[in-house]
């Protein structure tokens, strides 16, 4: 049964009072729908112009000069896979990861005959976390990549080949062991001419334990 004023008799009380209360809460968001009709809770639109211009989403996309950035051309032949002297690798870790990082650098030094380099706690070069690196020749090659996918213990691991260009090297010639990361190396340049035209890898381990097979 319904009275005059419209109210339901058959309802229990606390379902009037919810009711009620939706009620009011509708009509006071009426009132500030009102009185900021942008729905800013009163943070007003700045007046003026972008300095951007207008609809800049209406910009047509500009196409790349190469699909490399920073290529001022696509190369016209394959580069020879000879180019190739060296190669490096990469291993990061944080606090959370640095044992498995200590013991991964101990097994590497212990079966192979590398290029270790010393502990990076912090960012250096174009790495973005701290990092320990070892060097290797071509020969190797076959046998550290699956052994690195078999004992990189969750690790993300950096490999990348050593040629005159050491930009590319780390950007576009890079192998990615269990996930990528960032790299800064847009800035790198190739060496000056007091140096070698591709880094040189001088051995510094004495292994000491048979690579399991």
């Amino acid at each position: 049964m319904v009275d005059d004023e419209g109210t339901n008799r058959d309802l229990s009380p606390n379902r009037r009072q919810v009711i009620a209360g939706l009620a009011g809460a509708a009509l006071g968001a009426g009132a500030l729908s009102a009185q900021d009709p942008q729905g800013r809770g009163g943070n007003r639109r700045a007046q003026g112009k972008s300095p951007w211009g207008e609809e800049t989403y209406k910009e047509p996309t500009p196409a790349p000069v190469s699909v490399r950035p920073g290529e001022e051309t696509l190369p016209a032949t394959p580069r020879k896979y000879t180019d190739i002297q060296s190669y490096h690798a990469h291993i990061y870790f944080d606090e959370d990861t640095h044992e498995k990082a200590a013991l991964l650098r101990r097994w590497v030094a212990e079966r192979f005959h590398v290029e270790l380099g010393n502990w990076n706690r912090e960012p250096r070069g174009p790495h973005v976390t701290p990092s320990f690196y070892f060097g290797f020749t071509n020969d190797l090659l076959p046998v550290i990549v699956p052994w690195l996918q078999l004992n990189s213990l969750g690790l993300t691991i950096l490999l990348h080949p050593n040629t005159e260009d050491p930009r590319a090297d780390h950007l576009y010639y890079a192998l990615w062991i269990n996930r990528a990361q960032p790299v800064n190396a847009y800035g790198m340049k190739k060496p000056g001419s007091d140096r070698p035209s591709v880094e040189q890898i001088y051995p510094n381990t004495k292994p000491t334990v048979a690579i399991e097979t």
